[in-house]
C-alpha cells in the first residue's frame, strides 16, 4: 500500500509534533531499518511551550501497552465472541468463492490458453505497453507489489488479536474462516503484480524480491498488537488506503496508455473494497456495542498515527527505501498525506463518531472530541508544510532506485 509524505507516515525519520489531550509532543524513530526493528525506547518531548521546552520524557514500551492491555479482559473480549453468530451473518458473506473469484492467469498472458506463439505476443505485446508507464508510477507500482507480497506477516497480525484468532489454523469459526478467506484473496494480489513486473521487464526483480524477502523478514511494528479493537480499526484504515492506492494507480496508468495493467489494478481495488467494508463494518458493530472502548480504541490509534505495513521495507541498499517509496506516492498522487486525511474523516463519518454520547466515559468523550478535531488540525500541519516547502523553494531531489535499475526518480524529500 503506497503512502506518502511525514505527514501521512510514519517512517521518514523524525516524525511531526502530534496534539495529544495533555499537550503537544513528538516521537522520534530512526529512518535506518536495522534501527527500526530492534525494540525501542519511545522518546516523548514536550514543546512549543517554553516552560517545558528542553525537557525529555522517556516513555518504555510497557507504559506505552499499559492503556490497550486492558481491552484483554475477559469482558471485552466476551464481546467479541458474542459477535460471533453477527460476524457469520454479515461478514463472511464478503469473501467470494474460488470459484467465482478472479485469478491472475485471468488477467495475464496464460501460455495454456494462447499456446507457444499467441503466448510470446502477447508478452510483446504487454511489454511494449509496459514501456509507456512513467518511472515514478513504476516505482509506486512495486511498491504497492512489495507492501502485499508481505501477506505472511498480515496473517499473522490477524492471528495475534485475541478471541478472534484461528488457535488451530483449521478452526471453524467465523472469525477464523474469516482471517483463512481474506488471507486466499489477498494472496492474489502480489500473485498478479508480481507476474506483470516480470512479464514487463521494466525492472529489477532480484531487487524487488530481495525487498520482499527483507519485508518479510522485518515485519511491521502495530500498536496495540493484541487487541481486536485497536487491529480491527488499524485493518479498516489500511485497506480503505490500499484501495485508494490501488485505484489511483489504475487511473494513471491507464492515462498512459496501459488498458492491462489498469484492469489489473482495478480487480485489486475491487477486492480491498471489500475488504474495507468487512473491517469498517466489524469497528461499526463494536461502536454499537460497546462505544466508549471503541472511540477510546480510534483515538488511541490516530494518536500513535497507522503505520503502515510496508515502513520496514529495504532492498538493501538505500535504508531509506520507504520514505522515497513514499515520496514518490505523494509527488504522483497514487497516496497522499490528503487521502490520510480524507480517510480519518470518513471513519469519523461511518462511526458517526460525532454523534457518540450515551455510554461514554470522561475518557470517551475526550477520546471522540480528539477524533472529531484531528482531521482539521491535519489539515493545518498540510497547509504548513506546503507554505515552508514554496518558502523554502524546495526543489526536487534524484533518488536512484535498485527496483529500476537504478535510475533516479525526482522526488520532494521532507
Amino acid at each position: 500500500m503506497a503512502t506518502a509524505t511525514i505527514l501521512a507516515t510514519p517512517g521518514h525519520g523524525v516524525v511531526p509534533c502530534k496534539p495529544n489531550t495533555t499537550g503537544n509532543y513528538c516521537f522520534y524513530k530512526a529512518s535506518s531499518a536495522k534501527t527500526r526493528g530492534s525494540l525501542r525506547v519511545i522518546m516523548k518531548r514536550r514543546c512549543m511551550s517554553s516552560a517545558s521546552r528542553g525537557t525529555m520524557d522517556v516513555v518504555t514500551r510497557e507504559e506505552e501497552e499499559e492503556e490497550w492491555m486492558g481491552y484483554l479482559a475477559p469482558e471485552r473480549l466476551e464481546v467479541l465472541a458474542q459477535l460471533e453468530p453477527w460476524a457469520e451473518a454479515h461478514v463472511l458473506p464478503l469473501l467470494k468463492p474460488a470459484e467465482e473469484a478472479w485469478q491472475p492467469s485471468d488477467l495475464l498472458p496464460d501460455t495454456a490458453a494462447l499456446g507457444a506463439d499467441g503466448f510470446h505476443a502477447a508478452c510483446l505485446e504487454l511489454r511494449e505497453r509496459a514501456a509507456g508507464v512513467p518511472d515514478p508510477y513504476l516505482v509506486c507500482l512495486v511498491g504497492n507489489m512489495v507492501t502485499e507480497e508481505a501477506l505472511p506477516t498480515y496473517q499473522s497480525m490477524l492471528n495475534r488479536f485475541e478471541a478472534v484468532r484461528d488457535l488451530t489454523g483449521a478452526d471453524g469459526t467465523a472469525w477464523a474462516r474469516w482471517i483463512r478467506g481474506w488471507s486466499a484473496e489477498e494472496n492474489r494480489h502480489g500473485d498478479v503484480l508480481s507476474r506483470y513486473l516480470y512479464l514487463s521487464g521494466r525492472v529489477d526483480m532480484r531487487q524487488v524480491e530481495r525487498t520482499v524477502h527483507n519485508l518479510i523478514g522485518s515485519g511491521m511494528a502495530l500498536h496495540a498488537a493484541r487487541s481486536p479493537y485497536h487491529g480491527f480499526i488499524y485493518a479498516a484504515f489500511q485497506e480503505r488506503a490500499t484501495a485508494i492506492s490501488h485505484g489511483n494507480t489504475a487511473r494513471h496508468v491507464g492515462a498512459h496508455g496501459e488498458a492491462a495493467l489498469a484492469r489489473v489494478c482495478g480487480a485489486i481495488m475491487a477486492d480491498e473494497k471489500r475488504h474495507e467494508a468487512a473491517y469498517t463494518r466489524i469497528v461499526g458493530k463494536l461502536f454499537e456495542v460497546d462505544p466508549d472502548a471503541a472511540v477510546r480504541a480510534f483515538a488511541y490509534m490516530m494518536r500513535r498515527r497507522i503505520t503502515m505495513p510496508a515502513a520496514l521495507m529495504t532492498d538493501g541498499r538505500d535504508d531509506d527505501l520507504f520514505a522515497h517509496y513514499a515520496a514518490a506516492a505523494q509527488q504522483t498522487g497514487v497516496y497522499t498525506a490528503a487521502d490520510y486525511r480524507r480517510i480519518v474523516e470518513h471513519l469519523i463519518r461511518q462511526w458517526r463518531v460525532e454523534e457518540l454520547a450515551a455510554g461514554l466515559s470522561s475518557e470517551g468523550r475526550r477520546a471522540r472530541d480528539y477524533v472529531c478535531r484531528l482531521p482539521q488540525k491535519i489539515r493545518r500541519m498540510e497547509v504548513k508544510a506546503h507554505d515552508r516547502a514554496a518558502e523554502a523553494q524546495k526543489k526536487p531531489t534524484p533518488i536512484p532506485l535498485s527496483w529500476i535499475f537504478d535510475r533516479p526518480v525526482s522526488v520532494m524529500l521532507p
